[in-house]
């Protein structure tokens, strides 16, 4: 085995411990997944968010995203608005009550990941924090890992 299997097998570990971690803290407090909320921090970040948007940042299939979006909507969190110059597309907007649950959601995640993270030295985690931001640039860059 090479040296990077063991390092990928840690980081796959340490990522599912993490999220698993957060969504279960996530769903008692605020009634919803880690999941719904990165779904619903996306719609709000990104000006005119459309489905293939989300597909693009979470490298996930355009029916896994709309079905998702649609469970966004029937939470009543989200609408799909139709985009103003392409009647075939939607925009993804958060509805009032999706805004208050982001709001709600996003302190109870940065709290749990600070708590999870916190036997990693500061200095270690802004090492990590590069380090993964240069490894997902460069398959980002390469459309490695996309679906299809």
């Amino acid at each position: 085995m090479s040296h990077i299997t063991p390092i990928f097998i840690d980081l796959v570990r340490v990522e599912t411990r993490l999220y698993n971690a957060v969504s279960a803290r996530l769903r008692a407090e605020q009634g919803l997944g880690l999941g719904q909320f990165e779904l619903l921090e996306i719609i709000d970040r990104v000006p005119g968010c459309r489905v293939l948007d989300i597909v693009g940042e979470l490298a996930i299939t355009v029916g896994a995203v709309s079905k998702a979006v649609d469970r966004l909507v029937t939470a009543g969190w989200c609408l799909r608005v139709a985009h103003p110059h392409d009647r075939r597309s939607s925009v993804l907007r958060l509805t009032s009550a999706g805004e208050k649950q982001l709001s709600a959601s996003r302190p109870i995640v940065e709290s749990e990941l600070i708590s999870l993270t916190a036997a990693v030295p500061p200095d270690d985690l802004a090492r990590i924090a590069s380090t993964l931001a240069i490894l997902r640039a460069t398959l980002e860059e390469g459309s490695h890992g996309q679906p299809g």
